[in-house]
């Protein structure tokens, strides 16, 4: 299976450079309108890369396409290939449920569930268990535990896991999220504008929590804001009108683009 493929790449360390994910003339069409354009993309693996241009420039699409998230439209077209960790995620032979187990996703807004933060937590887990297992309540009470100290939300909501999640406040519901995708073990992480609707002190620590889990994760994020992509990530991406123009370290490319169009939008001519 594609999971077992891949869980054996992510394990050999063979390649000299491991990517996490690689586009190759990546192509996709919503009906008649080409949103994304010849892409050729690398993310390097144990990286925060953050993916920025104007509205409609194709920065989500590229993003869903790592777990084909946008084949839920059935007007959307795609051509070319996207590999994750070395494998064709649009290859017959893959499985949507094992690759989406590997590759979790935060969206804008908090999308906790009306349960428990407990059972938040294990949603992922139970629904990917072999049918009629049943991990023993202490093991559960661990993966609780530990995806909840991973996200730094344990020492906050340890003595109320039983209270509803959508009690927490949304910086708390934003890190319940994140917590609820590590008990299946992905290894991408993918990041939709997930503080868009965070207050100043939420971002910063959403922010804080995307360093914290680099390295052990790899995470390609969708942000606006300028100040965000400069601050919390390793490499940065500038897409324009479907098309991947630059792609650097984010120091290099804030401080020397190499584009015209790339200093044109950080300097706030456009977009």
């Amino acid at each position: 299976m594609w999971r077992d493929a891949l869980a054996d790449e992510m394990t050999s360390g063979g390649s000299e450079q491991q990517w996490a994910v690689e586009t190759e003339r990546l192509c996709l069409w919503y009906g008649d309108f080409q949103a994304l354009i010849d892409v050729v993309f690398k993310v390097k693996a144990g990286l925060v890369t953050s993916l920025i241009g104007p509205s409609g420039c194709g920065k989500s699409t590229l993003l869903r396409c790592c777990n084909r998230i946008n084949e839920r439209l059935g007007y959307v077209r795609t051509q070319g290939r996207v590999m994750i960790f070395g494998h064709d995620v649009y290859a017959p032979q893959t499985e949507l449920v094992q690759l989406r187990k590997q590759v979790g996703m935060v969206f804008q807004r908090p999308n906790v569930l009306p349960l428990s933060i407990r059972d938040n937590v294990l949603f992922g887990y139970r629904i990917h268990q072999p049918e009629g297992s049943r991990a023993p309540r202490k093991r559960m009470d661990e993966i609780v535990e530990q995806a909840l100290r991973d996200v730094l939300l344990w020492d906050d909501v340890k003595d109320k896991l039983d209270r509803k999640a959508t009690e927490l406040s949304l910086e708390a519901q934003q890190k319940l999220c994140i917590a609820r995708l590590l008990p299946v073990k992905p290894k991408l992480l993918l990041m939709d504008e997930p503080c868009s609707a965070l207050d100043p002190k939420g971002t910063e620590a959403i922010e804080e929590l995307m360093w914290t889990l680099r390295g052990e994760y790899t995470i390609l994020i969708v942000t606006h804001n300028m100040a965000q992509a400069r601050r919390a990530s390793d490499e940065c991406a500038f897409m324009l009108v479907g098309k991947m123009i630059e792609h650097r370290a984010t120091a290099d490319l804030f401080v020397t683009p190499a584009d015209q169009r790339t200093a044109d939008y950080i300097e706030g001519r456009y977009g």
